[in-house]
């Protein structure tokens, strides 16, 4: 089971941070070899979603994403992005879980703005299963195939798994 937490970057402990920065540096560099700064300077600027579960006894970050506020890193729309399961925790819906997690945070923080996303091109049909329409061709981020994608506000928030606790 998932112990699921919302938090603001200054709210991270060292630990969480680290466990972020390690998933996403095992997941998008080493694992899809982009070699590309992970370190953006968004993540002070984002809610961020992690997902703990435990395995023999010690924590580890399963799945995460982070949300941004409209206007931070596309004109007129929230995102959500650097959503990233754990290699040993694929396979059980966790991925779908976190970004339907993140679209209802979004919803309720942001109602009325639609969210915009830049997707790996693999998963456009994933994104497309939750709302997300492709806008544009295909372009290469840091070596990646990569689609832009948009998510028009809906008329209510989804109630799946809804927002979650607002730190």
């Amino acid at each position: 089971m998932s112990r699921w937490q919302w938090k603001h970057f200054a709210e991270l402990t060292l630990d969480e941070l680290y466990s972020v920065l390690a998933l996403r540096q095992e997941v998008f560099v080493v694992e899809q070899r982009s070699i590309y700064l992970d370190a953006d300077g968004l993540d002070r600027e984002a809610a961020h979603l992690l997902a703990f579960e435990d395995a023999e006894g010690a924590p580890f970050l399963a799945a995460y994403l982070r949300v941004l506020p409209p206007g931070v890193k596309f004109p007129g729309a929230s995102s959500l992005g650097r959503v990233v399961t754990a290699p040993r925790a694929r396979g059980r819906g966790l991925g779908r879980e976190v970004v339907e997690r993140g679209i209802a945070r979004l919803d309720a923080e942001y109602p009325g703005t639609p969210i915009r996303i830049s997707a790996q091109h693999y998963l456009q049909r994933f994104y497309e299963s939750v709302g997300f329409h492709a806008e544009g061709d295909v372009y290469d981020e840091d070596g990646i195939p990569h689609i832009e994608m948009v998510r028009p506000r809906q008329a209510r928030a989804p109630t799946l798994h809804g927002p979650g606790p607002t730190p």
